[in-house]
C-alpha cells in the first residue's frame, strides 16, 4: 500500500477463496530397540488429530490452507472475498465498491452477494463491510480485478481509491477432435460420422471426468461409443469414475447420423461443416466443479476428385506368406462416363504385396456407378502392415490416381510355411500385364 492509499479513511482488503488441498506426510516409524521409539510412539498417539490405535496417520494435519493465490483454470468460477474496514476515527457515509474484471479491452461489472455495487449509508469506526464475488472464467489469458471504493468523510468530502490485482488464466484441457467419414471404408453406412476426441489433463493436479458429451448441430444425433455391453449392463469404458491424472489423457469416440427427414448424407457433406460441441464436465480432488464448452466444431468435406475406391472386404488378421483376398469398389465420382485402367503396383519396401492380374480395363463406366474388383494379396513382413499400390488411370484425361495407405492389417507369423523352397517370397510373384 502507497502513502496516498495510507491516507484514506478505509482500507480495501481482497482475497481468494478457495478450498484447502491434501497434505501427506511419510510416516516416521522406529524400532523398539533404539532409545527414542517410546517417546515418539507416545507423541504420536497423543497427537489430538490422529485417529484411535492410528498414530502413522495424522488425518488433522492432511488438509492444509492454501499457500498463494493459486493456479485459475478456464471452465472453472472465480470466487474473492472482498473487505472495506474503517481504520479511522471518523463516521463514513454513502460507501460504494464496484468490482470490475477487465479481459484484454473487455469490461466485465461483477455482482457480489449483495448485487453490482454494494452500497452502505454509513461506516463507524472499526467496522467493516464484506462481500463474495463469483465469475465463471470464459477466457484464457491475463485478467485484472479492478476493485474501487466511493465513499464520503464528515466533512461532506467524496473520496474513492482504487486497487488492480493481476492473475493468469490457463486452459486446463488439451482437446484434438478428428473426423471420420464412414463412407470412406464403408459404402453401407455411409451416412455416419465418427468424431475422435482425445482429452489431455495439462493441470497440474488429478480431475475427475463427470460428463463428456456432445451436443450435435440441428442436422444430427449423436451417439457416444465409449460404452461396453457386459451381462445385459451398459458400462462405460473407463470405469465408474474416469479420473485424469497430469498429463494423462482419454479418447472419446462418438457417431454421428443425418436426423430423419433431413437431407442426405451426399448433401449434408457439401452444405454443412459444423457437427456440434463438446460440454465437458469435470471435478478437481477437493470437489470444485469446472465446465468447458468447445466453440462449433467444423469439419473438412471430403474432396474424392473423379474416382473414389474402397475396400469392402479385406480380413483383419492374416497369416504370413498366405494369400487373402481383397474386395474393392471403384466409383465414377464425376459428372461424365469414365473409360479406367487399374494397375497392380508392387515394391518389396511394402509388407503388402499384389499377386495377380494388373492392367484391368473398365470401358464407359457411368456417372455415379460402381464395379467391384477382386484381388488377391500377399503378406511378407509380419506386424501390422499398411495396404498400398492400387493405380486407376483416366484413359481420356491421362489422369493418374494412386491409392496409397488404403486399409492396415495385422499379419501374423503362424501357419509358416516350413519348406523354403515353397516359400513364397523366394518365388517370384505372378503379376501379368
Amino acid at each position: 500500500m502507497d502513502t496516498r492509499e495510507k491516507e484514506h479513511l478505509l482500507a480495501l482488503k481482497v482475497m481468494r477463496l478457495t478450498r484447502p488441498s491434501l497434505y501427506t506426510t511419510q510416516p516416521l516409524a522406529t524400532d523398539s530397540k533404539y532409545f527414542a521409539c517410546n517417546i515418539l510412539n507416545k507423541e504420536l498417539k497423543d497427537d489430538l488429530g490422529s485417529p484411535s490405535n492410528l498414530e502413522y496417520c495424522n488425518s488433522g494435519k492432511m488438509l492444509m490452507l492454501p499457500q498463494s493465490f493459486g493456479n485459475i483454470y478456464l471452465g472453472e468460477t472465480f470466487s474473492c472475498y472482498m473487505s472495506v474496514h474503517n481504520d479511522s476515527q471518523q463516521v463514513v457515509t454513502a460507501v460504494q465498491v464496484q468490482a470490475d474484471l477487465q479481459i484484454g479491452m473487455q469490461k466485465i461489472v461483477l455482482s457480489g452477494q449483495r448485487g453490482n455495487y454494494s452500497s452502505f449509508t454509513q461506516l463507524n469506526p472499526d467496522e467493516s463491510v464484506d462481500d463474495v464475488i463469483l465469475h465463471e472464467v470464459k477466457e484464457i489469458g491475463t485478467h485484472i480485478l479492478a476493485c474501487t471504493v466511493n465513499y464520503t468523510t464528515m466533512h461532506n468530502e467524496k473520496l474513492h481509491f482504487r486497487k488492480f490485482f493481476k492473475f493468469q488464466v490457463s486452459k486446463p484441457l488439451d482437446v484434438k477432435t478428428k473426423f471420420y467419414n464412414a463412407e470412406d471404408y464403408i459404402v453401407e453406412k455411409s451416412d455416419e460420422v465418427y468424431l475422435e476426441a482425445p482429452l489431455q489433463n495439462i493441470t497440474f493436479a488429478s480431475m475427475c471426468l463427470e460428463k463428456v458429451s456432445l451436443e450435435p448441430s440441428n442436422n444430427f444425433t449423436s451417439n457416444q461409443l465409449n460404452v461396453v455391453q457386459i451381462d445385459a449392463e451398459t458400462m462405460p469404458v473407463f470405469g465408474d469414475v474416469s479420473c485424469l491424472n497430469p498429463n494423462d489423457s482419454m479418447q472419446y469416440l462418438f457417431c454421428l447420423q443425418p436426423k430423419p427427414g433431413t437431407q442426405t448424407y451426399s448433401k449434408l457433406v457439401k452444405n454443412v461443416a459444423s457437427i456440434g460441441k463438446l460440454d465437458i464436465v469435470w471435478r478437481t480432488c477437493m470437489g470444485e466443479r469446472g465446465r468447458l464448452q468447445t466453440s462449433q466444431l467444423e469439419r473438412m468435406a471430403p474432396g474424392y476428385g473423379e474416382i473414389r475406391l474402397i475396400i469392402t472386404e479385406i480380413p483383419s488378421i492374416v497369416s504370413l506368406e498366405k494369400p487373402f483376398p481383397v474386395t474393392i469398389k471403384i466409383i465414377n465420382a464425376c459428372d461424365r462416363s469414365l473409360d479406367l485402367l487399374l494397375s497392380l503396383k508392387n515394391s518389396f519396401s511394402n509388407g503388402i504385396l499384389w499377386h495377380g492380374i494388373s492392367g484391368q480395363k473398365f470401358n464407359n463406366l457411368e456417372k455415379g456407378a460402381f464395379v467391384t474388383v477382386s484381388l488377391e494379396a500377399i503378406p511378407v513382413r509380419p506386424g501390422l502392415q499398411g495396404v498400398s499400390g492400387l493405380v486407376v488411370k483416366e484413359l481420356f484425361l491421362k489422369r493418374i490416381y494412386n491409392f496409397v495407405d488404403i486399409t492396415q492389417v495385422f499379419v501374423t507369423t503362424s501357419d509358416i510355411y516350413k519348406d523354403n523352397s515353397n516359400s513364397l517370397v523366394n518365388s517370384k510373384l505372378n503379376v501379368q500385364t
